[in-house]
């Protein structure tokens, strides 16, 4: 028998082979924890009432959260533990930041109606918590499988974009019914419900940033840097987001419906 097999040695190639790395990649993961310190901060912002602070917190997430993984990539530094921290880290800006959001903002207004809706207040909180873990939990157990394309059900950043979006427009008014505060709950109802849906959204992964577009297309870039521009002096930095990822969330179902439509119209034709 091997006398390295005998003495439970292994050879030094095969040593490293097995050994894991005592390091990390500091670059991605730095990013990484950019996108804690926003779902953090946007926590502790909604705790002291400071909703604005706190929605701006969660997009300030949602920028680093694309960052990392592009860097990562780019610079060739992937890596299991950056993984499964940056999915740690997005549970906590874009599942417990939004929720906490939402109960901070509505749950003492809508507990004036009586005990049963502040039950649905904090149920409702709670189901979009739990919603974005299971969507987390699925992308992470079907990432080597999926196609790249799509996404399978609301991305855990756009469903928190959407919540806070709403919550950090109506946070400027006065909401003073209990239709408006059922409504702000059954936003992060919905978008928690969207994140465990099987409804396909585009991933804009196939995107050549390299590649030529039509020129006409061009004409978008300013038209942002326009409204980027403008939307500090106008207040208009909710409403735009709001608008943005509020569209992208209702995209699934949509183009779901239209597509059943469209397969009933073309069997009714032959």
């Amino acid at each position: 028998m091997n006398a390295e097999r005998d003495s439970g040695e292994l050879p030094p190639a095969a040593d490293e082979a097995v050994r894991p790395g005592r390091g990390v990649y500091w670059l991605p993961n730095l990013l990484t924890t950019g996108t804690l310190f926003g779902g953090f901060y946007a926590i502790v912002a909604a705790i002291d009432g400071n909703f604005s602070r706190a929605g701006t917190a969660v997009f300030i997430a949602m920028v680093f959260d694309g960052l990392d993984g592009r860097v990562a990539r780019w610079t060739n530094t992937q890596s299991e533990f950056g993984k499964e921290y940056d999915s740690l880290c997005d549970m906590v800006a874009f599942g417990l930041a939004p929720a906490i959001l939402v109960y901070q903002w509505g749950i003492e207004r809508i507990a004036d109606y009586g005990q049963f809706w502040e039950r649905f207040g904090w149920l409702a909180a709670f189901f979009y918590a739990v919603a974005a873990g299971l969507r987390l939990a699925r992308f992470n157990s079907r990432a080597a499988v999926a196609d790249k394309r799509y996404f399978e059900g609301l991305p855990s950043p756009s469903a928190a974009g959407t919540v806070a979006g709403f919550i950090w427009l109506v946070s400027e008014v006065e909401v003073d019914s209990l239709a408006r505060l059922v409504l702000a709950f059954m936003v992060s109802i919905v978008a928690g419900a969207l994140m465990v849906s099987k409804f396909a959204y585009w991933s804009g992964k196939e995107l050549n940033l390299r590649g030529r577009i039509p020129w006409v297309y061009a004409l978008v870039i300013p038209l942002i840097y326009v409204l980027a521009s403008l939307a500090p002096q106008l207040s208009l930095a909710p409403q735009l987001l709001l608008a943005f990822f509020g569209t992208y969330a209702i995209s699934g179902p949509v183009v779901w419906g239209w597509r059943k439509l469209f397969r009933k119209k073309r069997h009714a034709e032959h």
